[in-house]
C-alpha cells in the first residue's frame, strides 16, 4: 500500500478533518462546550500527528497552500470572540541567544490558527487524490508539526486546560 493512503496517513485526515470543520463553525459558539471539545480533539490530533509515517521530502518544496491570509485572519478572528478574555495568556519561553527565560503574551485563538493553517492544507492536499503531492505534503506536515505547530498545540491545550478547570 502506498504512504499516501496509509492507516496513519487516512486517520490523521480524519481528525485532521474534524477539527478544522470544528473551527470553521464556531462563529457564535459558547466558550465552555467549545474548550471541552477542543480538549478532546487536540490531543488525539497530536497523537495522530506523531504516527504519521516519515517521508523524505526535499526543503526546498513548498506544498500547495489552501488557507488564505483571509482565512487565516477570518478564523482567528471568531476564535479570539470565542475565547473572549480568556483568548490572551502568558508563556515563558527559554531565549537560547541570552540563556535566559522571557515572557511573552500569545493568544489561544493564534495557536489553533497556526494548527488550523498545516492541517487544512495537508487534509485538502490529500482530497486532491495526487499521491506524489501527497506525500510531499505529508513531509511538510511533519516538518511543520515537529518545528511549530506541535508546540502551539501543546501550548494552546495547557491555556485550555486551565480555562476549563482552574479559572
Amino acid at each position: 500500500m502506498k504512504i499516501a493512503y496509509s492507516q496513519p496517513v487516512v486517520e490523521f485526515v480524519t481528525v485532521g478533518a474534524e477539527l478544522c470543520a470544528f473551527l470553521e463553525q464556531s462563529e457564535g459558539r459558547d466558550r465552555e462546550p467549545f474548550v471541552d471539545t477542543l480538549l478532546k480533539l487536540l490531543p488525539l490530533l497530536y497523537m495522530k500527528a506523531q504516527l504519521l509515517p516519515r517521508v523524505d521530502g526535499g526543503e526546498e518544496y513548498a506544498p500547495a497552500s489552501f488557507v488564505t491570509e483571509q482565512d487565516y485572519n477570518w478564523l482567528r478572528a471568531i476564535l479570539s470572540e470565542v475565547m473572549a478574555e480568556q483568548d490572551e495568556y502568558e508563556d515563558f519561553v527559554y531565549d537560547e541567544g541570552v540563556q535566559t527565560d522571557e515572557v511573552r503574551w500569545c493568544r489561544v485563538s493564534e495557536n489553533l490558527s497556526d494548527i488550523y493553517q498545516p492541517v487544512r492544507d495537508f487534509v485538502e492536499c490529500f482530497r486532491t487524490g495526487v499521491e506524489e503531492n501527497i506525500e510531499e505534503s505529508l513531509w511538510a506536515l511533519n516538518d511543520s508539526f515537529e518545528l511549530y505547530w506541535g508546540t502551539d498545540l501543546v501550548n494552546a491545550l495547557r491555556r485550555l486546560h486551565r480555562t476549563r478547570f482552574i479559572q
